[in-house]
């Protein structure tokens, strides 16, 4: 069969060699017609595995004619596809923003509509739909019968919608959700990344259209959460896609909730928005995404700017989705410049007055029945900065009283560290600093995609290995939604689901070696014989470590040496309001020899370590320890490690 190759855009020919994960995209004809806006995409890839060395794979004309015949669907044959095929039925279009200017230029007028044609635009039979919130930002209003809204209007304002229950907003060719307009009547001032172009007087009308769903109407709802991908360089822009983006790619459970990036989506140089932005064409499902500290216009001179370049090419600050029975609240907890001159790094955990008066009116349309996702970059609390103002979020309590007596569970990036700190948890910092003795709902720290800012040894399947600070390894984050109830699980990248653990031995030897090198990262000599294990090391407390990085208050973990009896490790931080604890005696054996010696952060707290100290007593020679570890749900994951004690 001939390829068409006018209408493929990969940038290869047949016989080429991939050099990665290469997205193919063709469109859809209809009726002999190329289809306005629908496209298929095809990744071809030559990840190598863990398992099996890298080969170059070569592009066959077959190969490419099975693309091309793919694109030659016809409508009825791609209406017909499986619903949560994504790209058979991606719903693709923009807000519909009708010119003006509007007469009334203190007001902001428009209509939520069903758009049965998906065309963007509200024909003369597609009905209004009631009861749609929309939002400038800071009040918040519901559509009328007929489906319309109206709100005041302000200058450097955002009007979106928040996505009903069984019905999606449309996505553009990279994925992006397309729900929101900026108002910016002359435009941002000069800024080095642009910011966003003059929008002139208020249009006439802003209209959303929705597209009928049945992916977010269903009560059972999967949704990605993905931390500081935080490009830093193209070079790292191709770790993201051969790592976790890949990893989304081969994934058809979260069409309906999306995959939500919650800051860090670049390192600063926001010229590779672009191309950061184009991974999300490789997902199954929507892309939305918040700012981070790393995401900021620095040249801005004040707050109201800060942000312009990220709003201009990924979408608003803060806003909310519903999917299922959860509603998604997306906060911009990054507060910069808080003083004058500005510099890079004076930024701080903070809500302004008028994201804190939307939060309260977002969340007063909300059914008490709906489970309330909050998602910012910066965590309301975390464990790895539990004592710094500076990496928490100082309107913590206020938060947390706009919420009260609601189904809540919060989600933060930023420290790159996995953390799953539950309801009752303390440690003292919060304490210290906001005055809160005790958390009222789940904080999970969601874990970064770039793991530690992708440092590290390079891997076999072409990126760093870049173990977090934490000791876990990078991924992402999902929550499993029924109704209200929701499970975490994080992904490592590459992997499947069944690692969630590692498994070290913390001897006196390494605790010396570690005392010698502590400041050598990157640059100490490799620890010999790690699993070696001397009489004299038994004597003096080696302990078997397991770093179960989504374990948390609940979970448990059970060791067995040899196939003997079961007994039960001990958590190293106990989160009973004492002080985080720090140093050789509570790291991740496992990942400090990576980072010494490899270069990265260092995992020396954590609050997900457990550790058994073993039997003075072993017999010299092999020893196997069986490791499971039990999370809240009751869900089991098992490890061994294989160790010799010398004689």
């Amino acid at each position: 069969m001939p390829v068409p190759s006018p209408w493929l855009r990969c940038g290869f020919a047949v016989g080429d060699r991939l050099p990665g994960p290469v997205r193919v995209e063709a469109p859809v004809r209809t009726a002999g017609n190329i289809h306005p806006t629908r496209r298929i995409f095809v990744y071809l890839t030559a990840r190598p595995s863990k398992f099996h060395p890298a080969r170059p794979v070569a592009l066959t004309a077959s190969t490419l004619a099975v693309i091309a015949a793919a694109s030659l669907l016809n409508a009825s044959t791609s209406n017909a596809a499986d619903p949560t095929d994504w790209a058979a039925n991606a719903y693709r279009g923009s807000v519909n923003v009708v010119a003006g200017p509007d007469e009334n230029q203190q007001m902001i007028d428009g209509v939520a509509f069903v758009d049965a044609d998906q065309d963007s635009v509200q024909d003369s039979n597609e009905r209004g739909l009631a009861g749609v919130t929309v939002t400038n930002g800071r009040d918040v209003t519901k559509t009328d019968s007929q489906g319309r809204y109206e709100l005041p209007a302000f200058d450097n304002m955002t009007v979106s919608v928040t996505q009903p229950r069984g019905y999606q907003v449309p996505v553009d060719a990279d994925n992006v959700a397309q729900f929101f307009y900026h108002h910016l009547p002359a435009g941002s001032p000069e800024l080095k990344f642009g910011g966003i172009a003059p929008t002139g007087e208020l249009p006439d009308q802003v209209n959303f259209p929705l597209a009928k769903s049945g992916l977010t109407q269903s009560p059972e709802q999967h949704c990605v959460i993905g931390g500081d991908v935080q490009t830093y360089d193209q070079d790292e822009v191709e770790y993201a896609r051969t790592g976790a983006f890949t990893d989304l790619a081969a994934r058809t459970d979260y069409a309906g909730c999306g995959a939500l990036f919650i800051g860090d989506v670049v390192g600063d140089d926001l010229s590779l928005y672009p191309q950061t932005r184009e991974l999300s064409g490789m997902l199954n499902g929507p892309a939305r995404f918040l700012p981070g500290n790393h995401d900021l216009d620095f040249d801005a001179t004040t707050s109201e700017h800060t942000f312009d370049t990220f709003k201009a090419k990924l979408g608003p600050e803060y806003y909310s989705y519903d999917a299922g029975k959860a509603h998604v609240v997306a906060l911009n907890t990054v507060e910069f410049p808080t003083k004058q001159p500005a510099a890079k790094g004076d930024y701080t955990g903070s809500l302004d007055e008028q994201q804190l008066e939307w939060l309260r009116n977002d969340i007063a349309q909300v059914p008490k029945n709906q489970l309330i996702v909050l998602a910012s970059h910066i965590p309301l609390l975390d464990y790895a900065d539990q004592g710094s103002r500076k990496h928490q979020v100082e309107q913590v309590k206020e938060v947390y009283k706009i919420l009260e007596g609601r189904e809540v569970v919060a989600l933060g990036g930023h420290t790159h560290s996995i953390e799953n700190l539950r309801k009752g948890d303390s440690l003292a910092g919060w304490s210290e600093l906001f005055g809160i003795d005790a958390l009222p709902f789940t904080h999970i720290t969601a874990g970064a995609i770039s793991g530690d800012w992708y440092s590290g040894r390079q891997t076999a399947e072409g990126y760093p290995l870049a173990y977090q600070r934490d000791g876990g390894l990078p991924g992402v984050l999902t929550l499993d939604i029924k109704n209200t109830e929701f499970r975490e699980r994080f992904s490592v990248r590459g992997e499947d689901e069944s690692l969630q653990m590692s498994l070290g031995l913390n001897t006196p030897r390494y605790r010396d070696w570690y005392a010698q090198n502590r400041a050598n990262k990157g640059s100490a000599p490799a620890l010999t014989e790690p699993l070696m294990v001397s009489r004299e090391d038994l004597a003096n407390s080696t302990w078997l470590t397991t770093n179960f990085w989504m374990g948390s208050t609940g979970s448990t973990v059970k060791a067995q040496i040899d196939g003997g009896q079961a007994v039960e490790a001990v958590r190293t931080q106990q989160m009973q309001g004492e002080g985080q604890l720090v140093g050789a005696e509570y790291s991740d054996p496992v990942a400090v020899q990576e980072q010494l010696v490899n270069g990265g952060s260092l995992a020396d707290r954590t609050m997900h370590l457990w550790r058994l100290q073993l039997p003075a007593d072993l017999a010299a020679g092999e020893h196997t320890a069986t490791v499971t570890a039990t999370d809240v749900y009751g869900r089991t994951f098992t490890e061994t490690l294989t160790f010799q004690v010398a004689g």
